[in-house]
């Protein structure tokens, strides 16, 4: 029986409020496997939930964890819950939908009140990548590898865009 090897300890912690909020969400998971960046996922509620929460977000340094991402749909306020239990970064993906497309997600994770930051991204399908990328950025502070990787992204993003003139231009 061949022993399954151990994986690297979640340096990034993907929280969301609801299983439903998956298909918006997959998108930090994807971006942060491709980087190449440990994580774990995971399904609590800052209403439904929160000693769930409380103790996800007090513990998350002491498991390892550098930085949080939580999403979170509605009025719900899953981002602020878990940075009032740490020090780690935390950075809010508002999930559009609701009754408001989604300003009431946005409202609850940008509107913090002094001394418990969340950062926060685009409500939009950027979000979830963009607070990948932005946990990456923060995690390679101290990690020149990861740092390439990112420097790598964005050169082929530059690349990308350089073709796309390139062949517009040659179609004028």
């Amino acid at each position: 029986m061949k022993k399954k090897s151990a994986s690297p300890a979640p340096a990034v912690g993907l929280v969301m409020g609801s299983d439903s909020d998956w298909p918006l969400v997959s998108k930090a998971h994807e971006t942060l496997a491709e980087l190449g960046i440990p994580h774990e996922v995971r399904v609590m509620s800052a209403h439904r939930t929160p000693d769930l929460a409380h103790v996800y977000s007090a513990t998350a340094e002491d498991r390892g964890l550098k930085v949080i991402l939580a999403a979170a749909g509605g009025a719900a306020h899953l981002a602020g819950v878990l940075a009032a239990g740490t020090t780690l970064p935390v950075i809010g993906i508002p999930v559009p939908g609701g009754s408001l497309g989604g300003l009431e997600a946005l409202l609850a994770t940008v509107q913090m009140p002094s001394g418990i930051p969340v950062a926060t991204v685009a409500l939009s399908s950027a979000g979830p990548a963009n607070a990948a990328i932005l946990a990456a950025e923060i995690l390679a502070l101290s990690d020149p590898a990861l740092k390439e990787r990112l420097r790598a992204r964005k050169q082929k993003l530059h690349d990308k865009v350089v073709a796309a003139d390139a062949k517009l231009q040659s179609q004028l």
